[in-house]
């Protein structure tokens, strides 16, 4: 997929046909400043931020798409397969710092898409995140693409201190790493939907080709308390996956977010560890990978995916963040 360029006049709300001034400044104070901003809003944002009915919102969040496309933004509606696949070679990934982990996603974590890392505490969910901050700074062809990231901390769990050490260790400049890591601290749920709303201006100023989202369910899952919640829980926890899955699309973006697990009562043989969030989380995310602790290693596992078969992958934490343990480590497993 192309690179984001910086923002210019042609993503400008009023090149829309039957965006006029009053509706560009009401899209403004919603938090909706581009096209492309416009393009990832749900109807219903738009709807309410400009007083239309529903129609016309989905009218004007499909003109915003369709500019888009002709700008070379999006994919067309429709489009021939070995197109497809042309330009599907062509995504860019990012390496996790871990060799096994990447062949596991073939290749590295990819933009464009949505890739979820679930597992109980201490099997190296926010490990990873921390590392793949620094390793998407790494220059194209060593593992990075030369760019910033997004770190969405809803536990937290975020420490500027660990990725200091994980770059130091890579060989790389601490300070010059956190300089280009803009951090974000979500207090509940309608400030984590918030921050991913207004995340459009944040990715094009600041080169931002990484977004992270540790962890997705937590808020919901403390606030959304009982069986008379889950219903709204499980809407609103859709609609902020999609908004974030919709992002990742239009700005090419890679977007991973870890999640909890929870004991399924019902289990009696295997592991009883299920991930939070139900069927919403589950459908969303492009890439699922379940993760474990093996002695002093861990596992990654394939769960879910479009193309990648069902497999593990051995690796290990220490002071790089993510890496590889030695291979007789790896064959014991």
């Amino acid at each position: 997929m192309p690179d984001s360029p910086n923002p210019s006049e042609e993503l400008e709300l009023d090149t829309l046909p039957g965006v006029g001034p009053a509706t560009k400044q009401k899209l403004q104070e919603a938090g909706i400043s581009t096209i492309l901003d416009l393009a990832t809003a749900g109807p219903m944002d738009i709807a309410d931020a400009v007083d239309i009915d529903m129609s016309k919102a989905v009218e004007l969040n499909n003109k915003a798409r369709k500019k888009l496309v002709e700008l070379n933004r999006l994919e067309p509606d429709f489009i021939n397969a070995a197109d497809l696949l042309v330009k599907r070679k062509a995504i860019d990934r990012v390496s996790t710092g871990s060799k096994n982990i990447d062949d596991l996603l073939g290749g590295g974590i990819e933009t464009w898409a949505m890739t979820e890392f679930y597992g109980e505490f201490g099997s190296g969910k926010s490990q990873i995140c921390h590392t793949l901050c620094a390793m998407v700074q790494l220059p194209r062809g060593a593992g990075g693409l030369g760019a910033g990231a997004v770190y969405i901390d809803t536990e937290g769990t975020f420490r500027p201190e660990r990725i200091a050490e994980i770059a130091e260790a890579r060989g790389m400049d601490a300070d010059k790493i956190l300089s280009r890591i803009t951090v974000a601290r979500a207090y509940n749920s309608a400030h984590q939907e918030l921050i991913v709303k207004d995340l459009g201006k944040v990715i094009e100023p600041n080169g931002v080709k990484l977004v992270i989202l540790d962890s997705a369910v937590a808020h919901y899952r403390a606030e959304f308390l009982g069986r008379g919640t889950l219903a709204e829980r499980q809407q609103r926890l859709n609609r902020f996956m999609h908004q974030l899955l919709r992002t990742a699309e239009v700005y090419n973006i890679a977007a991973v977010v870890t999640n909890q697990v929870q004991a399924a009562p019902d289990t009696f043989f295997g592991d009883p560890s299920r991930p939070t969030g139900g069927h919403v989380v589950a459908h969303t995310s492009t890439y699922r990978v379940y993760l474990r602790k093996a002695g002093k290693n861990r596992v990654a596992r394939m769960v879910d995916s479009p193309y990648h078969q069902e497999r593990d992958a051995v690796f290990m934490l220490d002071e790089k963040g993510v890496d590889d343990p030695p291979e007789e480590s790896t064959r014991k497993k």
